[in-house]
């Protein structure tokens, strides 16, 4: 079989073989139904409450403030449509994920104010620009990292004015829980997004962390289960199979995120002589590296760096249908002789040094020509 280099980590990594082990039973010998009354119900329901209690506790958060739904873009619809009744004033940034954006753009149609915040070359979302438009709003939601540049943002100073304001705050964490310390306390958020399968978690199961005391309405009906504010039968192998990536991924972070910040300067060394802009500020997420090269075709780089077996991904990863410079790019300003030849390499635990030092000589023999 062909051997790939990954290097799309921010796309969905691998399943760790911890949480797939941790999987197994939920799926195959104790495949009850948890709400059931019955025994053998008993331990897949203690199982789910066990879980509960590793992800609170790698947050910072109370058991009881951890809502389990079937990922990112579930989690980002609930607290931006459960907690705002319309008409009402939204304000985002203009370099959210598409579920965001799009989760407010909804919102518009029932008589919702949305304000788009401009972030600053580095795609920083500056606290003065909140402060400039809070206004009125009764929710801000602000991503803690960038999807596609990798920046990070001041959550805490952010949370601080739209609170002085009385606006709800809400962080789509999706790219940043696992990969860098997320203390629910220390950023002050009311609501918080995760999606297991950008920690090595399996994909369809996330979690939504809601504030104790923060009210928000069910996104859909059904059950009573989750505390009777997301109804359906709880995926018992996902959440435990999440609980264990999370838990196994905090416990690494720190020797993982020197390492992968080692391999960031090790892949810009290599490609020296190349004529390309890296978007992103200094503070940014271990791994993920956005390139612009002038003149050239992040369709075609990717395309190129497949026949070579090498996984990167250009525009924005998750939208799977348009290939055109993403919208995070344009509004961070890249010109635009650079801005079509943009790719994002994100690398994982997995990745080595040869890994790397083999990206950047595929990268110089496509650019070259």
């Amino acid at each position: 079989m062909k051997r790939y280099i990954y290097a799309d980590n921010a796309a969905t990594a691998k399943l760790s073989s911890s949480a797939l082990e941790a999987m197994l039973p939920w799926l195959q010998s104790d495949f009850a139904n948890p709400s059931q009354p019955y025994s053998f119900s008993r331990a897949a329901k203690a199982a789910i409450k066990e879980s509960r209690q590793v992800i609170a506790d790698c947050i910072g958060a109370s058991s009881d403030e951890i809502f389990f739904t079937s990922g990112g873009t579930e989690s980002d619809n609930w607290a931006i449509k459960g907690t705002t009744a319309v008409p009402c004033s939204i304000i985002t940034s203009e370099i959210e994920h598409h579920t965001v954006l799009n989760s407010c753009k909804a919102m518009t149609a029932g008589g919702a104010n949305v304000k788009y915040l401009k972030p600053t070359r580095d795609g920083v979302i500056l606290p003065d620009e909140l402060e400039k438009n809070i206004s009125a709003a009764s929710l801000v939601s602000i991503m803690l990292a960038n999807n596609e540049i990798g920046t990070i943002q001041p959550i805490c100073e952010l949370c601080k004015i739209a609170h002085a304001h009385g606006a709800l705050f809400h962080t789509d964490a999706v790219q940043a829980v696992g990969h860098i310390p997320v203390d629910v306390k220390s950023l002050g958020a009311d609501m918080l997004s995760a999606s297991a399968h950008k920690f090595n978690g399996p994909k369809g199961v996330g979690f939504l962390y809601i504030k104790s005391g923060a009210r928000i309405l069910p996104l859909h009906d059904g059950g009573s289960q989750e505390s009777g504010k997301r109804a359906g039968t709880e995926n018992v192998a996902g959440i435990v199979g999440m609980a264990t990536a999370l838990k196994e991924n905090c416990e690494r972070m720190s020797e993982t995120a020197k390492r992968l910040y080692g391999y960031e300067k090790l892949l810009i060394d290599n490609l020296s002589g190349l004529d390309f802009i890296r978007n992103g500020g200094e503070n940014h997420l271990p791994g993920v590296i956005n390139l612009s090269f002038k003149g050239a075709s992040g369709e075609a780089i990717l395309h190129r760096m497949d026949l070579k077996g090498i996984c990167i991904s250009t525009g924005s990863a998750c939208d799977s249908v348009n290939t055109q410079v993403s919208h995070v790019v344009r509004a961070i300003g890249v010109p635009e002789e650079y801005a079509q030849g943009t790719i994002r390499i994100s690398l994982g635990a997995d990745n080595t040094e040869e890994d790397v030092v083999t990206i950047a000589k595929a990268l110089k023999q496509i650019l070259s020509r």
